[in-house]
């Protein structure tokens, strides 16, 4: 296959779950790599992996700073990138009352700031044409207890997915979101759910879900895989919700 052929690509946050899946996809379709990561064990185990084939750096989504020098070193790999995902993410679910100003602002650190700056400092790198995705989450559509911080900064993710549409399209730069329902990933193993009521809530999770199952990366990284490729190149601003129907029921 070949619908990324020769296109520069970076993932954030593409050592585990969606990331590495989609990873995995842009491979298969031709496209030259370099991912995101943050866990040393994630990233060892990446290396291990992609071996030579894919450019793997440490990159903390919350810095600011970092995301600049993540800019520079795409630029100094591939000259000028043609398509982005946006996927490095925490997920944090607890009750308001829990919440610290330190925990809130990591949360928007890691799942706005970062990304939005990372944004930034790509400008000048940017190919033109080029297509940045966005891993949002229907959280930004579902009023889910706990999930009020989380919540707010997918739906901040989401608005930039036409914000920075509108803005970016006369550079020739496309930028549409994913939003995954409830999926089978490593993020997911980190919301700080008790063992006790992990299997209670798995049981719940699953019957609010019409097609009767969590999603796998696999099928969000085919929907990620659209958006970065020239079949997509009339869509801007968009959202393509993969959640096995979640969002019917609200």
């Amino acid at each position: 296959m070949s619908r990324l052929l020769n296109k520069r690509t970076l993932i954030t946050g593409g050592t585990s779950g969606i990331g590495l899946e989609t990873a995995k996809q842009f491979l298969a379709e031709g496209a030259r790599i370099i991912v995101t990561g943050v866990n040393p064990d994630s990233i060892a185990a990446a290396k291990a992996e992609f071996g030579s084939d894919v450019l793997v750096l440490r990159a903390d989504s919350a810095s600011v700073s970092a995301q600049k020098e993540l800019a520079q070193a795409v630029e100094r790999h591939y000259g000028k990138v043609d398509a982005v995902f946006l996927n490095a993410g925490v997920s944090v679910w607890q009750p308001i009352e829990d919440w610290s100003e330190k925990m809130f602002d990591r949360s928007f650190d890691v799942n706005v700031k970062g990304p939005y700056f990372l944004i930034q400092a790509l400008l000048p790198v940017f190919a033109n044409p080029a297509s940045v995705v966005l891993n949002t989450s229907i959280s930004a559509h579902v009023g889910s207890t706990r999930s009020s911080v989380y919540a707010a900064t997918k739906a901040a993710f989401l608005s930039l997915s036409k914000t920075l549409s509108s803005e970016l399209m006369q550079r020739g730069i496309r930028v549409n979101a994913v939003s995954p329902g409830p999926v089978d990933t490593p993020l997911y193993d980190k919301m700080g759910i008790p063992d006790a009521y992990r299997q209670q809530l798995n049981a719940d999770i699953i019957q609010s879900i019409p097609a009767g199952r969590f999603g796998t990366p696999e099928e969000v990284a085919k929907a990620v895989l659209y958006l970065a490729s020239d079949e997509s190149r009339w869509t801007m601003g968009s959202e393509i919700v993969v959640d096995g129907g979640r969002l019917l029921n609200d």
